[in-house]
């Protein structure tokens, strides 16, 4: 307690990272019981971080379950942030090494911890729709060439894949194109809004590490990120679409995705798609940040009888 003030344990973790200051920053409130909603948000509000994880015990048959919220709004699934939960509880000794269950607003996920702390978690089954949009409309809103992307797609279309959280797919050709891109917020938003996306994922197979499969950029502005460093969710997601739309003669055991190097977060996701097509996405994390965070009051506390 700071005074009469209730306070909550926080932790921030950067996941897809074994280097502190690397990788995705993803806030944990270990123990959520009993905070409104309005408490998340304003929590997850002054965390400032893309997603803060919202631990609580699970009352069906799952082990656990997290809720996930952006600095503006609550979200289905979080990948980075469910990589840096189960890093932080196996770090501190509250699970050991093997697969426990998560409950989320997307249903129950697997999620097995390696003895050396890498953490893997299944998806949710892959929603894949193509979708009705100019290359000329996506290049003014995400500040690209539109003759880079439309040279990216003969195999490839535009597409909108989901497994926990959809994001656009939008491949383009080289990486300096990745790197030049130039975001109008409000134009981004306005595409995800039509297409029912949270955000669009750039990419390229044209990847800085020769093991690397490609390197993305995520930009979710409505979901209140304008960049996120690296993304688990939309890590997933490609590789469903990449694997939907045959993008490999064989698709490769495992795929390494690039993603943050043009915020300074730099960070590998790990995905694998089992015989069932089912999607894994794993990486590792490590706390950089621990410490109390003061409880706000809810808003229900502040309403005014006539």
């Amino acid at each position: 307690m700071d005074g009469d003030r209730e306070t909550v344990r926080i932790r921030q973790l950067d996941a897809f990272t074994t280097e502190p200051m690397a990788g995705n920053p993803a806030g944990i409130v270990p123990d959520a019981e009993g905070l409104a909603d309005d408490q998340l948000q304003a929590i997850a509000r002054e965390m400032a971080v893309s997603e803060t994880a919202f631990l609580l015990a699970d009352d069906g048959d799952a082990d656990r379950r997290i809720r996930y919220f952006t600095p503006t709004q609550e979200i289905d699934l979080c990948g980075h942030a469910t990589i840096a939960v189960f890093a932080y509880l196996f770090e501190d000794g509250a699970i050991e090494a093997g697969t426990t269950s998560l409950e989320t607003n997307v249903g129950t996920l697997e999620i097995t911890v390696e003895d050396d702390g890498t953490v893997w978690m299944t998806q949710d089954a892959p929603r894949i729709r193509e979708v009705d949009l100019s290359y000329d409309r996506l290049a003014d809103a995400l500040g690209v060439d539109a003759a880079a992307l439309e040279g990216a797609s003969a195999d490839l279309p535009l597409a909108v894949s989901s497994t926990g959280a959809p994001a656009l797919m939008a491949p383009i050709t080289y990486l300096s194109d990745v790197g030049a891109a130039d975001p109008d917020p409000s134009a981004v938003e306005a595409i995800t809004d039509d297409l029912e996306a949270i955000g669009i994922y750039l990419f390229t197979f044209d990847a800085l590490d020769g093991d690397s499969t490609l390197h993305g950029r995520f930009f979710a502005p409505g979901a209140g990120v304008p960049e996120d460093p690296v993304t688990g969710t939309a890590s997933g997601a490609v590789a469903a679409y990449l694997d939907r739309f045959g993008a490999f003669d064989e698709f490769p055991e495992e795929v390494r995705l690039e993603q943050g190097h043009y915020v300074d977060r730099p960070g590998i996701v790990r995905v694998r798609l089992e015989d069932g097509r089912g999607v894994r996405v794993g990486g590792r994390a490590l706390t950089t940040l621990e410490g109390s965070m003061v409880v706000p009051e809810t808003s229900e506390d502040e309403i005014l009888e006539a």
